[in-house]
């Protein structure tokens, strides 16, 4: 009776077995040569994702399986044996849904990488690349530890040890790590990107790049500042990509000299100059003060563009029109002078 009934577990556990083992394996051909089809008439890349890792799934893992579910059906096997099966079978699941996770990080990695490039032109694929072997390293340690606590391995003793190597490591490369994390600040919050000037402390000039350690910026006088990551989030810092429009003070003085008509005059060929400039926008213009030498004009205007060297075309243009002009009224330009008035004494 008990060699009946082994027998009949054995033939129930073959067939299981067997069919199982064929049901996993045409369903893998299926579904590949389906989203195949599929994949051509679709823009999305997703259903490529899916093939790639189907195809990645070896035979031997479809056995695994099945003797996995054959064995929990008939328990044919007992003890070590079905402990060595279980624990097989897990690592395999295992293996593969993190190969899975690894798949879907490097194509959302890839979808951004192409949409980030489409916007920018610029724009820097290296940290997302590190991002990436960063996520990829840490799932596969996650599943590393998973596996060696199913083979009765102390997590929690293994966990600790890294632990404190990884303080010991931090404390070792605090300021670099400062860096690495302003960096990412950076990457995420974008304060500024390759190609914005910026201006901070007393530096101005071009991102030139943005490294995992520091930022090279290129400076108005030519030569190339190497900034640390970390001096840069810790400033304030001015970027004039932001901005739309650039907004000009500045101030002219004439003597005290000039007539009530001309002072008058002069604000009128201010106006005058500034309304006949593309892209200039007038605020205001005052005669702001009696100064201790001059009569004080102060100007405000915005110029439509964020460039500086066109601020830089625009106000010199606006100066040399003022002197030609005022030259032309015979209004003259103060500069610091002082009068001496001697009483005749008699």
């Amino acid at each position: 009776m008990k060699l009946f009934i082994l027998e009949n577990k054995v033939n129930i556990f073959v067939t299981i077995l067997l069919s199982t083992a064929i049901i996993l394996y045409l369903a893998k051909i299926i579904a590949v040569e389906k989203l195949k089809r599929i994949s051509k008439k679709t823009k999305n890349d997703l259903d490529d994702l899916i093939i790639t890792f189907l195809e990645k799934i070896h035979s031997i893992f479809y056995l695994i399986t099945a003797l996995y579910i054959s064995n929990q059906s008939t328990n044919l096997f007992l003890g070590n044996i079905k402990k060595t099966i279980n624990l097989t079978f897990f690592i395999g699941s295992t293996y593969y849904i993190t190969l899975f996770i690894q798949f879907f990080i490097e194509y959302g990695t890839q979808k951004i990488t192409k949409q980030k490039a489409k916007e920018d032109k610029n724009f820097d694929s290296g940290p997302l690349y590190i991002f990436k072997n960063i996520a990829k390293y840490s799932i596969w340690l996650f599943a590393v530890i998973i596996i060696l606590s199913n083979l009765g391995y102390n997590i929690s003793t293994i966990i600790a040890g890294l632990g404190i190597g990884g303080i010991a490591i931090a404390f070792a490369l605090q300021n670099i790590l400062s860096d690495i994390f302003s960096f990412i600040s950076i990457f995420f919050d974008k304060p500024f990107k390759i190609g914005d000037f910026i201006a901070f402390d007393q530096n101005k000039g071009r991102v030139k790049h943005i490294g995992i350690k520091t930022t090279r910026i290129t400076t108005l006088q030519g030569e190339e500042l190497i900034v640390p990551n970390k001096k840069l989030t810790d400033s304030e810092i001015h970027n004039f990509r932001k901005m739309k429009k650039r907004r000009v003070v500045f101030n002219i003085g004439i003597t005290y000299e000039t007539s009530f008509k001309k002072i008058i005059k002069t604000k009128q060929i201010i106006q005058n100059i500034l309304e006949d400039i593309k892209d200039v926008e007038i605020e205001r213009i005052h005669f702001k003060t009696l100064g201790e030498y001059s009569l004080l004009f102060e100007i405000a205007y915005y110029i439509n563009s964020q460039e500086y060297i066109k601020y830089l075309d625009i106000q010199e243009h606006i100066n040399l029109e003022l002197i030609k002009q005022l030259n032309k009224e015979k209004i003259e330009f103060a500069y610091p002078t002082k009068k001496i008035f001697l009483d005749k004494i008699k």
